[in-house]
């Protein structure tokens, strides 16, 4: 079973963190959400609380890292020694690591970015240093997913699915939440 961990700071966009979860765990992988804040409750951008299943720290080994977006939320993910080290572990390691929206801009921050195509929410794409930006709604490049917002997040979370479980998974779960476009 695929595992993977989405990191959560307070300001958090709800959406782009709940489609991944959501739809994941339709396909099978083992999600856990970890709050990074010191606390099992963050409060996303829209002020809706979410109860994460672990601190940053406890959460083992996984086979992919998820940033969700949103303000002040990639600006707390940013900040955080804790997110950059893990961060860093799985790129260095090969793993997946995937952001939406603003959460790219961690990425490019870190410069994992360099001479890789990367998106981002429009607006923010200075934040992708180093990066070939591209206005797809979401870019794969090597063990690195990046996608633009709200809008894309159901695409997003096909991708992450057709990584780890293959296109045919990725278009099963599609069809079963009666999602038809862009399969990218």
């Amino acid at each position: 079973m695929s595992k993977v961990f989405i990191l959560l700071a307070d300001g958090f966009e709800e959406v782009e963190a709940m489609t991944p979860v959501d739809l994941l765990r339709r396909a099978g992988a083992e999600v856990t959400m970890v709050s990074v804040t010191g606390g099992k409750v963050v409060t996303g951008a829209r002020r809706i609380p979410v109860v994460t299943d672990l601190l940053i720290g406890q959460q083992g080994e996984g086979d992919m890292l998820i940033l969700p977006g949103g303000m002040p939320g990639t600006t707390h993910l940013k900040e955080h020694a804790g997110v950059r080290n893990l961060v860093q572990d799985f790129y260095d390691q090969g793993k997946y690591i995937a952001a939406i929206c603003a959460a790219p801009t961690v990425f490019g921050d870190m410069g994992l970015l360099r001479g890789r195509h990367a998106t981002c929410y429009p607006g923010l794409e200075g934040g992708l240093i180093g990066a070939k930006v591209s206005t797809d709604s979401v870019v794969v490049d090597g063990n690195i997913i990046t996608s633009r917002g709200v809008g894309t997040a159901l695409d997003f979370a096909c991708k992450l699915i057709e990584l780890l479980f293959g296109k045919e998974k990725a278009d099963e779960i599609a069809k079963s939440v009666v999602y038809f476009a862009n399969n990218n």
